[in-house]
């Protein structure tokens, strides 16, 4: 017989403490939440506990999110140890160490390039870890890939404009256009949320822009979007070298499907590109689209193959910290607000399965296919069971 589900009751009654520890990779410069963010959750009983100068590389002070209610604290060992700890980068396995048993984390987690011991630490902990990377909305987006997607669409224009000038030894030119010169030749590869910002940024300009693509309904919505004619094609040899050979920018724009990115651009197309031509790889951090494309920093952008300026930092989102943690903070501040509201990241899980789609490990093992698998169950009924509270 059916049971009754029993209604749902908040543990405790002690407030949730928020974590927003500094961020030690040298690549990130972001904070998940602004000292306005933090002021709002801190007027709905939530605490928030910043580590000291966590927010400087966006150009937050510690008095900024004092003035906003949070707690500046010096440990980061009382920091690590909040009951909900909002990271960019994937913890270390000594920050997961340090962290409270049970406790949620909601940072990019990487899973592709994670070992099995930082999957055990995480499961040792029992921690709740959210991938925020695989997030989705109501209507079934991915906001943090979007968001991110959006500011690298429009940065990498930006970008190429730079070291198109002379001062950085480029080719000299203007990205876009003058009367009387002919405009800047941009090849972007992909269609999809990069692509566009970069289209509608280049466009703006005045460049002349080209798509390719293998998808033709991305083909089509990204023509849909911008609102004009422009250049698109599937991607094959002959005309992908084509427009390569008259590009002044390349923009590797593709997302990867199952696993690793395919390489769609050849060395032999980047050696018969004009000398001086810029490539940006946005999708390095998926192994690229381009052959001779490999990790760069913020540092160190760029190197030279064959005389072409090749571009590849993988958070180009980061070089511009700011207006990400803005964007981030925006999509993060209503996700903790419900998470106080219910009780608590397990309740989230049971409540939305919006959530539960980037939760990766939950009491101590994987969820999706370890769920399944253990109770014998297919994805959809694996959401009713959760949802209904078996």
């Amino acid at each position: 017989m059916t049971k009754e589900s029993p209604l749902s009751t908040k543990k405790g009654g002690q407030p949730l403490v928020i974590g927003l520890p500094k961020e030690i990779s040298n690549q990130e410069r972001r904070i998940v939440l602004t000292p306005e963010a933090v002021g709002l959750l801190s007027n709905n009983g939530i605490q928030v506990m910043v580590e000291s100068g966590s927010g400087l590389q966006a150009k937050f002070k510690d008095q900024d999110y004092s003035d906003a209610g949070a707690k500046i604290s010096y440990s980061r060992s009382e920091v690590l140890a909040a009951d909900v700890l909002l990271k960019i980068a994937p913890p270390t396995l000594e920050e997961i160490k340090e962290m409270s048993p049970g406790a949620c984390l909601i940072s990019a987690l990487q899973l592709e390039n994670q070992s099995a011991e930082f999957i055990h630490a995480l499961n040792e902990k029992k921690i709740t870890a959210v991938a925020f990377e695989y997030l989705e909305d109501k209507v079934g987006g991915m906001p943090v890939v979007r968001a991110m997607s959006e500011i690298a669409g429009s940065t990498v224009m930006l970008i190429a404009s730079e070291y198109l000038s002379s001062v950085n030894e480029g080719k000299g030119l203007i990205l876009g256009g003058v009367t009387g010169v002919p405009p800047t030749q941009v090849v972007i590869i992909g269609a999809g949320t990069v692509a566009e910002y970069a289209a509608r940024t280049a466009l703006g300009l005045g460049a002349n822009i080209k798509v390719f693509d293998n998808h033709i309904y991305k083909l089509r919505r990204i023509k849909q979007l911008i609102g004009q004619q422009i250049y698109t094609s599937t991607i094959d040899n002959f005309t992908l070298s084509q427009a390569l050979a008259e590009a002044d920018v390349v923009i590797g724009a593709l997302r990867a499907e199952k696993g690793r990115n395919k390489i769609v651009v050849t060395e032999e197309m980047v050696a018969n590109m004009m000398h001086g031509s810029i490539i940006i790889d946005v999708g390095i951090d998926q192994g690229g689209c381009i052959e001779t494309a490999r990790m760069t920093s913020h540092e160190a952008p760029v190197y030279q193959i064959h005389d072409v300026i090749h571009y590849c930092v993988p958070n180009i989102a980061s070089r511009v910290a700011r207006t990400a943690s803005y964007s981030l903070s925006n999509i993060f501040t209503p996700i903790v607000l419900q998470m106080a509201d219910l009780g608590g990241a397990e309740e989230m899980i049971f409540n939305y399965k919006w959530f539960l789609r980037g939760v990766y490990t939950y009491r101590g093992s994987l969820t999706h296919a370890v769920l399944a698998r253990k109770f014998g169950l297919n994805h959809k009924e694996l959401q009713l069971l959760l949802a209904a509270r078996y």
